[in-house]
């Protein structure tokens, strides 16, 4: 299967759970739901940019380094989503926890693991030795299905013991502290790249 229709595959998993992980997001007040709301769109827009930056880099007149740009633009986009939910995550922790609805939060990650999950299959291991762009999706794939994963967890504890309102904040720093690592270690290989790619021009 190409790039592109792995894409497009991974692409319309994600478009189906924004809206679901948006709208129980905000209903159950969880942060941790809006911050997977929120990669995921990243992840969408720099699919989407991916899928046309391969026709741009396959065209006569096309750039060849157009993947590694996405890439670039993905790193800085998730810098900002992980930088945002960072200081309200530590908001929420230092002043008043809203009252999270347990259920809808525990249904809906379950649900966007699973399609994750499926997503990665879509990609294949091999995938993240493709190019850059390819490796970014992987990572992000894989990192949103854990994240994911998480919330449910936190989600099915608040729901069975009704408690334990500040798991939601919490779990929302650790994610977008681990989304922050993984978008600077994809800056610095981008970067890296585009140094020698340049390198070898000069030479």
């Amino acid at each position: 299967m190409t790039q592109q229709k792995r894409l497009g595959l991974v692409l319309g998993l994600n478009l189906i759970m924004i809206a679901g992980l948006v709208v129980v997001g905000i209903s159950s007040h969880s942060l941790a739901v809006l911050a997977a709301g929120g990669e995921f769109a990243v992840d969408s827009i720099a699919i989407l940019l991916g899928i046309l930056a391969i026709q741009i880099a396959k065209h006569p007149y096309g750039h060849p380094n157009a993947t590694t740009f996405v890439a670039l633009i993905n790193a800085l986009a998730l810098l900002a989503v992980s930088t945002y939910v960072l200081i309200e995550g530590l908001r929420r922790l230092t002043s008043e926890t809203p009252q999270i609805v347990g259920l809808p939060v525990l249904i809906v990650s379950v649900v966007a693991a699973i399609f994750m999950a499926i997503a990665a299959v879509i990609l294949g291991k091999d995938s993240g030795i493709e190019d850059l762009h390819m490796r970014s999706v992987l990572l992000d794939t894989v990192a949103d299905g854990v994240a994911a994963a998480a919330v449910a967890v936190s989600g099915g504890i608040i729901y069975f013991t009704g408690r334990f309102q500040w798991l939601d904040s919490a779990l929302s720093v650790l994610i977008s502290l681990v989304i922050g690592f993984s978008a600077f270690v994809l800056l610095r290989d981008v970067v890296r790249a585009l140094r020698a790619k340049t390198a070898l021009k000069v030479n």
